[in-house]
């Protein structure tokens, strides 16, 4: 894509940084973000790749123009740390929150209004609060929703929101970290915990384990992605540890079966956490460090290269086409 497009950061503690020429040049936001928001959501929305939201622990916001100027949304989000953001793939107006304690709100008219959702989400956890870590629209059946839970397993809705019901059999571990969809010959719901990497073909009724990080280099998983025009290929954020020394970016090209190490430039300075894609580029993948490396692959994850660009904590990252 030759640098046309737009990266997205998101920090805690220093906010959101964008670069809008593919990590040549980067700028911090500032208003409306306050000088030490902690950014833990980005989300581009799939059919107006222009407009990109954003889940800080003071409120969400919403970009018109790939992240160059935002609007703070008013919503009942105020003082709760927003985690996770899914905008519907087939309805723009219809976008869903999850927070930290763990709550889910939804809005039907692009964020101006929420409404929260009656979900049985615990409120405490072994780490204290839960968090709404991933939540999931079906690209193909928009009523249904998904909402990962750390740490409180998977919820799915079939009503577009209004109801919910825990559907995590089989899932080992309930302390879910992210969640993806693979649309192959059978959809597949894809869900990563500190462990293991689940999947279901029936919907989230059933899950069995696709891969344990036994058989990566280091024993932590954070996120999991699908490469957007191969189901087949995936991503895994492989670390030593949650908040560790390390990392690797694991590669499976035949659904999960196999995985490999890809190579990176350098060592990571910490846990591999995030991966970011989008369908008008399928092969341009992004990933991040926790503690603020970014790499970039332009070949579908073969070879990567590391943006010369570092941040402090990241927790968030994105890219959409200008």
């Amino acid at each position: 894509m030759s640098g046309n497009y737009s990266i997205l950061v998101g920090t805690t503690g220093a906010g959101l940084f964008q670069s809008p020429d593919g990590g040549d040049s980067w700028s911090r936001i500032g208003s409306p973000f306050p000088g030490e928001s902690q950014v833990r959501a980005l989300t581009v929305d799939p059919k107006i790749p222009s407009v990109v939201y954003a889940g800080s622990n003071n409120g969400i916001y919403r970009s018109e123009d790939s992240g160059s100027n935002w609007a703070k949304l008013d919503s009942p989000m105020e003082g709760l740390n927003i985690w996770s953001i899914a905008v519907d793939p087939s309805d723009s107006n219809t976008i869903f929150a999850g927070t930290s304690p763990g709550y889910v709100f939804r809005s039907k008219d692009s964020g101006n209004s929420w409404q929260k959702l009656s979900v049985a989400i615990s409120q405490e956890c072994a780490i204290g609060s839960t968090r709404v870590t991933a939540m999931m629209v079906d690209p193909v059946d928009s009523r249904t929703v998904y909402a990962g839970v750390e740490i409180d397993g998977v919820y799915r809705s079939r009503d577009g929101g209004d109801t919910w019901a825990h559907v995590d059999s089989g899932i080992a571990n309930p302390d879910i970290h992210g969640m993806a969809i693979g649309l192959g010959e059978q959809k597949t719901i894809l869900v990563s915990t500190p462990r293991e990497i689940f999947a279901s073909q029936d919907e989230g009724e059933t899950f069995q384990s696709l891969a344990a990080t036994s058989s990566f280099p280091m024993p932590y998983c954070r996120w999991v992605a699908v490469k957007a025009d191969d189901p087949q290929v995936l991503f895994a954020a492989n670390g030593d540890a949650a908040i560790g020394n390390t990392g690797t970016i694991q590669r499976s090209i035949d659904g999960g079966q196999s995985w490999e190490t890809r190579p990176l430039p350098v060592e990571p300075n910490s846990p591999v956490w995030n991966f970011a894609t989008h369908a008008s580029d399928p092969n341009l993948v992004l990933a991040n460090s926790v503690y603020g490396e970014l790499y970039r692959s332009a070949d579908g994850g073969d070879k990567w290269e590391k943006l010369k660009k570092e941040f402090t904590e990241v927790r968030a990252l994105a890219w959409t086409p200008n």
